[in-house]
C-alpha cells in the first residue's frame, strides 16, 4: 500500500510539471477605466499609437469609404519596399495622359530619379508621378495594384481594396480609418519615408525635358507647413502626412505627431474642411496629453526578477527575459499594475520565445516578446551550443519543449529506482530472516535430532 500511495504521489507531480511545460498561457488579471473619448466633427475617425498599434480612438473605423490620395501612403511603402531611391523612373504616355487632377507637368519621356518622383507624389500630391513608379516598380499598372492589395491582406486590413496607385475615383477603389492607419504604420517604419513625409519643400532640379527649369514642391499638409499662405493650423508635434480629396471621397487625411517618445497616427475620412485639420488637431492634444508609453521591462515587476524564467535552468541562470524595446500605451493616471498581462509561448522565431499581451480595460495596449538572453553560463557545454568565432563570441544554449519532458521523465524514474533500491537495503535483513533463515533453520533442528537419536542407538548397544 506505501509503495502505490508513492507511486500516486509521483504520477501527480509528473502531471502537474507536464502540464506547467506545455500551458498555453499564463494570465495575470488587473482592472482600470479607459478615459472618456472627445467628440469630433468627421464621421470617420482613428488614433492609433504607432510602435505599439494600440487603438486610441475609433469613430466608425471600419466604415468603408474612398480614399482620395491618401492612397498615395500604400503606393510610397509599396515602391521603398521594391526600388531604391537612385533608380530612373521614365514617365510613359499613360502615365502624363491618363491622369487628372493634381500634378506636377511631366511630358512623356522624361526621367526623374525615384525619389524625385517619390517626392512630387508625397508633397504636391502628382498624380503622373505616382502613375510612373507604379509601372516602374510592378513593370505594368495592374502589377503594382496587385502588389498593392496583397500587402493590405499581409497587414491585416479588413475593409480595402485598391484600383491604381493615385487614388482617383473608382467605385472599387476603397478603404477605412483602421485600414489606413495599419498601412501608415507600416510605411513609417521606412526611415526614406520619414525623411520624405516630413519635409516642408523640395526642388526637383532640371531633367532631360525641362533643361532649364527647377520645378519646386511644396507640402499640402497644413498641420506640418504653411501651404497657400495658411498657417492657422500648423501642429508643433506634427511630423508628416498626406492629403487626399476628391469630390466624391471629400476631405480624407493621414497624419503623424510625436511627443516624448510617442508617435501617434490619426486618420480621419470623408470629412469636409476644415474638420481634417481642427479635429485632428483635437485629438492629438487629447492623446499626447492624457497617454505615455511604458517600458515593460522597466515596469514589469509581476514576474519574478522581471524574467520569465525555465524551471529548469533555474538555478544556473535564467535564458530567457522580455524585451527591452517593448513598450504599452496607457493613460497617465494609470497604473502599470492596472494592466491585465497574457503570456502564450508560441515559439515565434529562434530568439522570440512567446509574448506578453497586455490589455487595459478591455483595450489592446501592446506586448512584449519573451526573447532569449545571451548570457553565457559557464561550466556548462551542450552538444547544440552555437558558437561565434571571436573573442566576444556568445554561447546560446537551444532548449527544446520534448528534451524538457525527457529529463522530468528520466528524473522520476531514477527516483523511483533509488526509492525502491533503499526500501530494498533497509528491510534486507527482515528478508533474509524470512525468505532464507527459516530453511536452514529446519535443516538445522533436522540433523540435531538425527544425531541426537544416533548417540542414543550407540549409548544403548554399549550398556549392552
Amino acid at each position: 500500500m506505501k509503495i502505490l500511495r508513492q507511486i500516486r504521489k509521483t504520477g501527480l507531480a509528473l502531471c502537474m510539471a507536464v502540464s506547467m511545460i506545455f500551458s498555453n498561457y499564463i494570465t495575470v488579471q488587473a482592472q482600470g477605466k479607459w478615459p472618456d473619448q472627445p467628440s469630433t466633427q468627421s464621421p470617420c475617425a482613428i488614433v492609433m499609437e504607432a510602435s505599439t498599434g494600440t487603438v486610441l480612438y475609433d469613430k466608425n473605423m471600419e466604415e468603408k469609404h474612398y480614399p482620395a490620395s491618401i492612397t498615395k501612403i500604400m503606393t510610397a511603402c509599396i515602391a521603398l519596399e521594391h526600388s531604391s531611391l537612385d533608380e530612373i523612373v521614365t514617365f510613359s504616355e499613360d502615365s502624363v495622359l491618363n491622369t487628372e487632377g493634381s500634378g506636377i507637368a511631366r511630358d512623356v519621356g522624361e526621367q526623374m530619379t525615384m525619389e524625385q518622383c517619390l517626392y512630387g507624389m508625397m508633397l504636391e500630391s502628382s498624380n503622373e508621378c505616382a502613375y510612373a513608379i507604379a509601372e516602374h516598380v510592378g513593370g505594368t499598372l495592374e502589377n503594382f495594384v496587385d502588389m498593392m492589395n496583397q500587402k493590405a491582406e499581409e497587414l491585416g486590413c479588413v475593409n480595402t481594396h485598391f484600383m491604381n496607385p493615385h487614388g482617383l475615383h473608382d467605385n472599387n477603389h476603397y478603404t477605412c480609418c483602421y485600414d489606413m492607419a495599419l498601412i501608415a504604420r507600416e510605411a513609417w517604419k521606412n526611415e526614406d519615408f520619414r525623411t520624405i513625409t516630413g519635409t516642408g519643400n523640395y526642388a526637383i532640379p532640371p531633367t532631360n525635358k525641362h533643361p532649364n527649369d527647377t520645378t519646386y514642391l511644396a507640402n499640402h499638409n497644413k498641420l506640418l507647413h504653411e501651404f497657400d499662405q495658411d498657417s492657422s493650423y500648423i501642429y508643433p508635434y506634427c511630423v508628416g502626412g498626406k492629403t487626399g480629396y476628391t469630390s466624391v471621397a471629400n476631405r480624407t487625411l493621414v497624419t503623424y505627431a510625436e511627443k516624448d517618445g510617442m508617435t501617434l497616427i490619426c486618420v480621419v475620412m470623408n470629412t469636409r474642411t476644415p474638420y481634417e485639420w481642427t479635429d485632428s488637431i483635437l485629438l492629438y492634444d487629447y492623446y499626447l496629453n492624457n497617454f505615455a508609453l511604458y517600458p515593460v521591462a522597466q515596469y514589469e515587476t509581476r514576474f519574478e526578477n522581471n524574467q520569465i524564467q525555465s524551471d529548469i535552468l533555474d538555478e544556473v541562470n535564467p535564458f530567457v527575459s522580455i524585451s527591452k524595446q517593448a513598450s504599452i500605451v496607457l493613460p497617465v493616471s494609470a497604473d502599470f499594475l492596472d494592466t491585465t498581462a497574457e503570456i502564450t509561448y508560441d515559439y515565434a522565431s529562434e530568439d522570440v520565445l512567446g509574448s506578453i499581451q497586455y490589455t487595459y480595460s478591455g483595450h489592446a495596449v501592446g506586448r512584449a516578446d519573451i526573447v532569449k538572453s545571451q548570457s553565457e553560463v559557464e561550466g556548462y557545454v551542450f552538444d547544440n551550443q552555437k558558437e561565434s568565432s571571436g573573442e566576444d563570441s556568445v554561447k546560446k544554449i537551444e532548449i527544446h519543449v520534448w528534451q524538457i519532458v525527457v529529463a522530468v521523465l528520466g528524473v522520476i524514474l531514477l527516483g523511483l529506482l533509488i526509492w525502491f533500491g533503499k526500501k530494498f537495503i533497509d528491510n534486507f535483513y527482515i528478508i533474509k530472516h524470512k525468505y532464507f533463515s527459516k530453511p536452514k533453520r529446519d535443516k538445522r533442528y533436522k540433523t540435531i535430532k538425527y544425531d541426537y537419536r544416533s548417540r542414543r542407538g550407540r549409548s544403548r548397544r554399549n550398556r549392552w
